[in-house]
């Protein structure tokens, strides 16, 4: 039966199944298609079959059309979203105005089918792909949904005809089914596959799956069949085993299960070894224990399954530990085990995941999305396949891609809220994914070899790992960051104690990873870059979900969740410390930079007191356990410090990177801002003589702090001192002003981050967007605080637009701080703390200084970081200030003051400014007096008297006496104390001997002291054990130095007196401050200036706020007011002296040798290059220099040398020669042509001026004779060649050599050597040949120019001889060589196609027509460049730079081989009437007539012809001969215009005018001849009649006839102006553009100067007729009446000719971007049909090509550089579609140009990262257009770089 079935006509069987199937009794039907399918869906046969695929088709549709059925389908479509799928690289939108969740994304057309104007959205490429989210209330907010999804036009269709998908229901599980069993089939293990086999399985379901796919594309009512198919568990029971009887379905089903047996977390196999029973235990107890035991004794690190691994990892115990702990952490045992399937949709995400993502398979999955019920289904399934996900991912080859398909389909899935919390609660899906992240990282645990290395237990990820290095947990990391945006799923985490307690087991992995061990002795061989996958994985393994938790502690009411959060991070840092073996002192020579722990416990501390209302006190623990708590974070500080002092410098670059990358804007407020902000809570809250001691011992600077002058140091060398110093300094600072977590709201914090990231330089809108740390979440989106961006961006900045000059590089948009900003919020300390590099720090003092200079605050000298107010502390954080007020800080402080002031090896300026900001901050920031009961119990510990409390202000004016030093024997303290000691009372003595051990040890001692107290308190004996071990060690200096012997000083200094001898130190004034200064200052003037301020402003302070401090300060100044030396200190003070006196002297030598230098250069510089002087630039200005010098003189840029250019030596000018086709993209009118951004649109070519000359020179030919067809028109309009020059000139011999020097030079140049490129030597300009010059004339020159008063009939006829002349060979010179080798150089320019237009190439009338079209171009690009016309007389800067002259030179001597055979002399028929000639032969064609030909190219010819050089009254007389010519076209060309009535009252009006006196110069009465003589022939007027012309329907006044044959002519005149400029030097007078006419006229001398002024000037008043000019007319008249008819009806259109072009222009390109984008990005090539994956598009023309495409590749040339060829003879600018930037292709080089589309904020957005909406920049089109014009490209873009072909 089946078979019968199977031989049939598909369509009419199933119409004949479908009709069964619909009756009632329908089982005969059921049973016919059952087996019509069992014998169509044959798995055994090949997938590649697509027979039964086309059954399925037919079946379906139920015998009609397939694609009728689609649509029959689609109109029941009930869906009310868009859910349309893409993949990478799609362009979609993100509205944050719109989105609630932020990874909300719309398709382009419901992007633009909403309204999102004034919205937040940007455009972007989507890396992963996605899905449009149009319509779904879940994702977005209603309003910006598409007018489609809006109106929801889902609901109210019709309910489907059960019949319309009856067959689908029935065929399609068998479809299905049969799609799986092939994959089952296909499916081979990986250890015995390759990749290769695999995707062979899933070519070959191409076809299948993609029909599935066009399925879900089929609406609402398909994907409802569907679902029910997918997920019905009846169905996938009857067909997934098969039948009975099939052996092939049993062997299938067998291999099916096989794949599933390893799908559970834990394999069979390991479970089987380990005989874990699942634990019966509550689920709270075990996952207590089994997180615990994480950490514990067993850290379970395991490898793979395999056992591979085990036996490499023998030597180390960890390798050996199984996972056994893990499966009692869960609770549900079912993700440990393997998976088994109960539906369809089950097995098919399966094979998805053993496929590893098959991006069909995907896309089938995510189309169904829009299907409520499968939505839900398919979230389970793929919760419950999580594990299984992951391992497969870990085993990829490819995890990259699959990572994206991963998180494609995720983020469509936990976006949405409802259904990720419905998740949570049902699939548990918090546990799986925290047990699956557990348990990746497992797989890449090492041993830590933190603090103690052999006994440590702790356990850490190894970052060089692939896991890690190639981020491939990230799509699993990033899941759970999406979920934790939920409030609802976010809450269950918080409760849930087990969960918390694994998470924090898992954060405890990457607690002290990637740790560095600073080598000591050689440099590291091999410098590991792992540091990237080690922040990386920090920040979004560990940060992100981190802030994505604290987005849900903002509130009282979740005071609970934070205080569990804290308290299981004290607890797992606890066991952390244990298992490292963490005593009290860090191991030394380590640091790690990771410490996620420390930083979750400072976060939520902060978090807890900043909007929860909770104590800090309550929240912290013992002091013990602050104690270890504040070592590490204490450690990175200090590490960054001996990391920029060089001390880890053998480690290579990478540990820069981590100093720098710890700091970044994207890291700063996860790693440094939470690690200073629990410094300082530990600060606050710890004894702050124990906390600084500690400070100053990480730093490794306490032997430094010491009274002596000279010291032992036992950890640093002598040049690590100082900026260790600085940076333990700078640290306190930092940390006791700093206040982002202190007690500043948002708002404040993100003012102080811009203010900070704009000081150090202005900045672009997006670069300070990226560069301000926001909540690093990625899913917040959020910069921190509730004013918005934008808002603070003004009120802090200001923008200042980019300027453009037409040379300069392209700027962007920048902000640059308000000058109010410089001046009250400039904070340094921000900035330190900020910056990634140093010099950005010394940017910002640079600007800060310059700001102060122009606003005349501080003009002298370089001020000082400002000093700035802080916001007060909140209340909990209050224990800080101790800091300021602890005696320990004040002896440093005191000690510091003391030895800069003496001066001290190793202090600086940058020491004393943190020093008097410390103080400073210490009289700002006061400790209440209300603590006064507990300071005795302090004062008993303290057993260094040195201070008698621990208030700075007091302390000020306490004056020390004798301090005790331990200095080496070699000390000069030593021998000068063998004085007897003098005189001192008792308790001075007694003082003495109080300072006990003095400074040296006092740090470090007390420190130990305090430690012991604190531990004896809290009674740990563990601690104790260990004590004698570290301290015995570690302070003894190594090596044996000089003894140490104990001396005393004495000192009688305070902190106040210190201070006031400073100032005058600064000052260099012995009594800089008069004892009544105090009273005189006004306390305003001291916010900016230098140290001498920062003083004043101190004391001014102390002064205010103590009397004591006011009494003590007027009574030192009144004691120093008289010079008398103190005894003390008179050397020393001399000492002082003589050194600064000394850096002056040095300095003063320094600037000598410098100057001596720079003269010594520029002498060498004026020798070897000549640097033009004035008398250079007057040999440049070439046309005018023959005038006045007998004989031109050059110089040479190569050798110097100045001298006139020999035959034998000549000189040349250093050119450019380059094809150019911009003449010939001209319009007629000035109207730019648009860029088409619609289908109507189009551009048409025919208009152009390239175009216009081709037609008419092709019609030329079709008729006249080649030879004079060659010399009538002018070519060059495209693909001409255009000589510029920079102006300076070289010796021939000496560019040789230079050449040859460059080619043996291996510097990566950026020409072509081997092409001739080189740049001038002097000013670098790009330049590839050079235009010998002719040799200077002496005598003839005056001659030349002088006026005559022949008669023209007389000049006609020397004309005429001269022509007759034979041009003399040239002799064989170097000259000549050097002119013919240009020549060639010329010819090479350009491509064949732009020279050969004669009917035979290559002959010498071809070679002529290019040599005088050479000269044209030039001429017509120069008029170009002045504007178009020569009004603007000689002030154009082209002058100078011309080289047109030689140019000519070397054309003329070229074409001087060429002698024009007289018989055809054109010169005859202009100036002779002739005597017909009959002798014509029938057979060859005629002449060009008179009237056709083109005057200035006549012009040039008899230029270039006539033996040089050529008088200027011969040249004035060809001008006049040839204007008659011209005059006579625009009548002819004129009479044509006009309607045959216009062209009879003309013609009758002018004839009475014949007889006058001045008939010849009269225009009506030539009009009228004319008219009259074209008549002779009806051909002539008739061709035009049937064109009715344009002007025709305006009459024709005297006056506008006048007009237009003036504009007829103006061409002409401009042209032999500029040529008369050029050759003979006379001055371009400019005049208003209504007089330009006369004004050229003049010039030429075509105007007698008499009739020059006011009264209007007629154009007919310029003719010179030597013979009778009606004659001549007819006689050219007659040459055009003469053709034969069909010659003359086709050529008579080359009558009207008009010569006036339009400058060149660029297309008009719209406003915005986006209409560019969205109409070229999908269009498809027109060459080779597809959508090019680079776009890019002709600027010139409007041409759309791909760039870099193979497809359109022809001769191994891809289509920008073909069309660049064809369009700009190899110039061609294009727009990229995909980056918006303009890349410029000039020959075999291209270049970046940049872009012309900004954003708002004045910005490029190459490659439109950032999406913004971009809108055209006027300014920079112009500037492109005008390098266009001007042929400027090479000169002023610099990086160029070898296309080859490829672009």
């Amino acid at each position: 039966m089946a078979a019968s079935l199977v031989r049939r006509d598909k369509k009419s069987t199933a119409a004949h199944l479908k009709a069964d199937l619909n009756w009632t009794d329908n089982s005969s039907g059921v049973r016919q298609l059952q087996e019509l399918l069992d014998s169509v869906l044959n798995p055994e046969k090949p997938a590649a079959d697509t027979e039964a695929l086309d059954w399925c088709k037919c079946l379906i549709a139920g015998g009609e059309g397939f694609e009728e059925f689609c649509k029959t389908v689609r109109s029941y479509d009930n869906a009310t979203l868009c859910g349309l799928v893409w993949t990478a690289n799609f362009v979609a939108y993100r509205c944050r105005t719109c989105g609630i969740s932020p990874c909300m994304s719309l398709c382009a057309e419901c992007f633009n089918n909403g309204d999102h104007t004034g919205h937040d959205f940007n455009m972007f490429r989507s890396q992963a792909g996605g899905a449009c989210d149009c319509g779904d209330s879940n994702v977005m907010r209603e309003t910006g949904f598409c007018n489609r999804h809006r109106l929801r036009t889902g609901e109210n269709v019709p309910s489907v005809p059960r019949d319309l998908l009856l067959m689908s229901e029935m065929v399609l599980p068998r479809f299905i089914i049969c799609v799986i069993q092939y994959l089952r089939d296909g499916y081979t293990e990986p250890d015995t596959s390759t990749e290769r086999d695999l995707q062979k399985v899933l070519q070959q379901l191409e076809p299948q799956i993609s029909f599935l796919e066009e399925l879900t594309k089929m609406g609402g009512a398909m994907r409802t069949v569907l679902t029910k198919i997918l997920t019905n568990q009846q169905i996938f029971k009857d067909l997934s085993m098969g039948q009975e009887d099939n052996v092939y379905a049993k062997k299938n089903y067998e291999k099916y299960l096989s794949a599933l047996k390893n799908s559970g977390l834990v394999s069979v196999e390991e479970k089987a070894q380990s005989g874990a029973a699942e634990p019966t235990r509550g689920a709270e107890a075990g996952a207590g224990a089994g997180a615990l035991g994480l950490l514990g004794a067993e850290a379970p690190a395991s490898p793979d399954e395999s056992n591979k691994e085990e036996d490499q990892d023998g030597g180390q115990s960890v390798g050996q530990r199984k996972r056994v702990k893990l499966s009692s952490t869960a609770k549900d045992p079912s993700i440990m085990d393997s998976l088994k399937h109960k539906c369809f949709l089950e097995e098919l995400l399966f094979w998805t995941i053993k496929y590893e993502f098959p991006q069909k398979m995907v896309t089938f999955l995510l189309n169904m999305l829009p299907d409520q019920d499968y939505k839900i289904t398919f979230t389970k399934t793929f919760v419950q396949h999580y594990a299984f996900i992951m391992k497969t991912l870990m085993k990829s080859q490819e995890s990259d891609t699959m990572s994206n398909r991963i998180v494609h389909i995720s983020v469509q899935l936990f976006s949405n809220e409802e259904l990720a919390r419905h998740v949570t609660e049902e699939c548990q899906l918090l546990d799986i994914m925290v047990t699956v992240l557990l348990y990746m990282m497992e797989s890449c645990l090492i041993k830590s070899e933190l603090q103690d290395e052999e006994n440590s237990r702790h356990v850490v990820v190894n970052c060089s790992e692939p896991l890690l290095k190639n981020n491939t947990y990230w799509p699993l990391v990033s899941d759970f960051i999406n979920i934790l945006s939920h409030q609802s799923v976010a809450k269950k985490f918080l409760e849930d104690h087990s969960l918390l307690m694994l998470w924090m087991s898992f954060v405890s992995f990457f607690q002290g990873m990637n740790l560095n061990k600073r080598e000591l002795s050689e440099h590291v061989e091999f410098e590991s870059q792992t540091y990237y996958a080690a922040f990386a994985a920090e920040l979004e393994a560990c940060a992100q979900p981190m802030w994505g938790l604290l987005t849900h502690c903002k509130v009282k009411e979740t005071q609970e969740y934070t205080k569990t959060v804290v308290r299981y991070c004290l607890e797992t840092l606890q066991i952390w410390f244990d298992a490292i073996g963490f005593v009290d002192e860090p191991a030394p020579n380590q640091v790690t930079f990771h410490l996620p722990l420390h930083r979750y416990y400072a976060m939520f501390l902060s978090k807890a007191v900043k909007c929860q209302g909770l104590d800090l006190d309550s929240l912290l623990p013992h002091q013990e356990m602050l104690m270890k708590i504040m070592v590490h974070p204490l450690q990175i500080q200090a590490s960054l410090s001996e990391i920029h002092s060089n001390m880890w410098v053998r480690n290579g670059l990478q540990i820069k990177g981590q100093a720098m990358t710890y700091v970044q804007s994207h890291f700063c407020n996860s790693m440094i801002d939470p690690d200073i902000f629990l410094l300082q809570v530990c600060a606050s809250r710890l004894d702050p003589d124990y906390f600084i001691s500690s400070v100053f011992e990480r730093f490794k600077v306490v032997d430094l702090l010491t009274m002596a002058s000279v010291h032992q140091n036992a950890v640093l060398d002598g040049e690590q001192e100082r900026p260790m110093l600085e940076g333990a300094l700078t640290f306190l600072v930092i940390l006791s002003s700093l206040r982002i977590h202190l007690g500043m709201a948002d708002d404040e914090i993100l003012r102080a981050e811009m203010v900070s990231q704009l000081c150090m330089n202005d900045r672009t809108h997006s670069s300070l967007l990226d560069l301000i740390p926001e909540n690093p979440n990625p899913k917040s989106g959020i910069v921190p605080g509730s004013c918005s961006f934008e808002e603070m961006l003004s009120a802090v900045a200001d923008f200042k637009a980019p300027v453009f000059e037409p040379g300069g590089s392209m700027q962007q948009g920048m902000y640059t701080p308000k000058e109010e900003v410089w001046e009250k919020e400039f904070d340094p300390i921000m900035v330190v703390l900020r910056t990634v590099y140093r010099r950005d720090v010394q940017s910002a003092m640079d600007r800060y200084s310059a700001f102060l200079k122009q606003s005349g605050m501080h003009t002298t000298g370089n001020p000082w970081p400002p000093y700035k107010e802080r916001t007060p502390l909140h209340p909990c954080y209050k224990g800080l200030d101790r800091l300021l007020h602890c005696k320990t800080l004040h002896i440093v402080i005191f000690t510091l003051l003391y030895k800069i002031w003496l001066d001290h090896s190793n202090m600086s300026e940058h020491v004393l400014c943190m020093v008097l900001y410390l103080i400073e901050l210490g009289l700002d920031n006061q400790v209440q007096e209300d603590k006064e009961d507990e300071e005795p119990c302090i004062e008993e510990h303290c057993h260094d008297s040195w201070f008698p409390g621990t208030n700075l202000l007091s302390n000020l004016h306490h004056v020390i006496n004798y301090v005790r030093v331990r200095v080496p024997e070699t000390a000069p303290e030593v021998k000068r104390e063998k004085d007897p000691p003098p005189s001192t009372s008792a308790e001075a003595a007694n003082f003495g001997q109080n300072v006990r051990e003095a400074q040296v040890f006092s740090l470090v001692a007390e420190r130990r002291r305090k430690f012991q107290e604190i531990i004896n308190r809290s009674s740990t004996e563990a601690s104790q054990v260990v004590r004698p071990k570290s301290s015995s060690t570690r302070w003894v200096p190594p090596g044996t130095p000089p003894q140490l012997v104990t001396e005393i000083l004495e000192i009688r200094e305070s902190m106040l007196s210190l201070l006031i001898k400073l100032h005058q130190k600064l000052s260099a004034k012995q009594n800089s401050l008069s004892a009544t200064w105090l009273e005189d200052m006004e306390t305003n003037s001291h916010a900016h200036g230098d140290g001498i301020t920062a003083i004043e402003r101190i004391l001014t302070k102390a002064a205010t706020r103590s009397r004591q401090s006011k009494r003590n300060i007027q009574e030192i100044c009144g004691k120093v007011s008289p010079p008398v030396a103190p005894k003390k200190n008179g050397p020393t003070d001399k000492k002082t002296m003589d050194k600064d006196e000394r850096r002056q002297r040095a300095r003063e030598r320094q600037q000598k040798l410098l100057a001596e230098f720079a003269s010594r250069q520029k002498s060498f510089m004026e020798t070897a290059m000549d640097v033009e002087s004035p008398d250079a630039e007057a040999a440049m200005d070439l046309g005018a220099s023959e005038v006045m010098e007998s004989e031109v003189l050059y110089d040479c840029v190569i050798c110097g040398q100045s001298g006139p250019s020999t035959e034998d030596r000549p000189t040349g000018l250093v050119v450019l020669l380059q094809a150019s086709s911009v003449l010939g993209h001209r319009c007629k009118s000035d109207e730019t042509k648009k860029l088409p951004t619609t289908d109507d649109e189009h551009i048409y070519p025919a208009d152009t001026c390239g175009a216009a000359h081709d037609v008419r020179l092709a019609l030329m030919q079709r008729f006249f004779k080649d030879s004079s067809c060659l010399q009538s028109v002018s070519i060059g309009w495209e693909g001409g060649v255009y000589v510029q020059t920079c102006g300076h000139t070289l010796h021939i011999d000496c560019h040789k050599s230079y050449m040859v020097s460059l080619r043996n030079d291996q510097v990566l140049q950026g020409f072509s050597v081997d092409k001739g490129e080189f740049t001038c030597p002097l000013c670098r300009q790009f330049a590839n040949s050079v235009l010998p010059c002719r040799p200077g004339r002496s005598t003839e020159v005056v001659s030349w120019h002088m006026p005559t008063n022949k008669k023209t009939a007389v000049l006609v006829k020397e004309v005429e001889d001269l022509q007759e002349q034979l041009g003399l060979f040239p002799t064989e010179s170097n000259l000549s060589k050097e002119m013919e080798s240009v020549i060639k150089d010329i010819k090479n320019t350009t491509q064949r196609k732009y020279m050969d237009y004669g009917k035979n190439p290559g002959s010498p009338d071809n070679d002529f027509l290019f040599m005088y079209s050479v000269a044209r171009t030039n001429l017509e690009l120069e008029l170009v460049h002045r504007g178009g016309n020569l009004c603007s007389g000689g002030a154009s800067a082209a002058a100078k730079r011309s080289c047109l002259n030689q140019l000519f030179h070397v054309l003329a001597m070229h074409m001087r081989l060429y002698s024009i055979d007289s018989a055809y002399n054109p010169w005859t028929r202009l100036t002779q009437v002739a005597q017909r000639r009959d002798d014509c032969l029938d057979d060859e064609r005629p002449e060009v007539p008179m009237l056709f030909r083109d005057c200035p190219s006549l012009l040039i010819i008899f230029v270039l012809t006539m033996p040089q050089p050529l008088r200027k009254e011969h040249f004035i007389c060809l001008v006049r001969m040839l204007y008659n010519l011209q005059y006579t076209q625009a009548l002819a060309s004129l009479s044509a215009k006009f309607s045959p009535e216009e062209r009879q009252a003309w013609s009758t009006s002018g004839a009475l005018k014949k007889n006058a006196f001045d008939a010849e110069k009269s225009y009506d009465a030539l009009l009228s001849h004319v008219i009259g003589e074209l008549s002779k022939v009806k051909t002539v007027y008739d061709v035009n009649t049937e064109v009715p012309s344009m002007l025709s329907s305006s009459v024709w006044s005297p006056h506008s006839i006048e007009y237009s044959l003036q504009q007829f002519c103006l061409p002409y005149l401009r042209l032999s102006c500029l040529l008369q400029h050029h050759l003979y030097g006379d001055k371009l007078s400019g005049c208003p553009e209504v007089e330009e006419f006369s004004g050229l006229a003049g010039c030429l001398g075509l105007l007698a100067p008499a009739l020059q002024p006011s009264n209007p000037i007629y154009s007919a008043s310029c003719l010179d007729w030597t013979v009778n000019a009606f004659d001549l007319m007819t006689q050219w008249c007659s040459e055009v009446t003469g053709l034969s008819d069909t010659q003359a009806k086709k050529s008579i259109t080359l009558l009207v000719q008009d010569p006036q072009w339009a400058s060149p222009h660029l297309l008009h390109l719209p406003d915005h971007y986006n209409i560019i984008f969205q109409y070229y990005h999908k269009k498809a090539c027109t060459a080779c049909k597809k959508v090019p994956k680079d776009p890019a598009l002709c600027l010139v023309c409007g041409t759309f090509v791909c760039l870099k495409g193979l497809c359109c590749k022809q001769q191994g040339i891809c289509e920008c550089v073909l069309h660049s060829q064809h369009c700009g003879a190899a110039t061609g600018i294009f727009l990229l579609i995909n980056a918006s930037v303009i890349i410029i292709i000039r020959g075999h080089r291209f270049c970046l140009w940049g872009s012309i589309y900004l954003d708002a904020h004045g910005e490029e957005d190459r490659d439109l990262r950032r999406g913004k909406p971009l809108f055209l920049c006027v300014e920079r089109y112009r500037v492109l257009q005008q390098q266009w014009v001007s042929h400027t490209f090479d000169h002023i873009n610099k990086r160029w770089g070898p296309h080859y072909n490829g672009l």
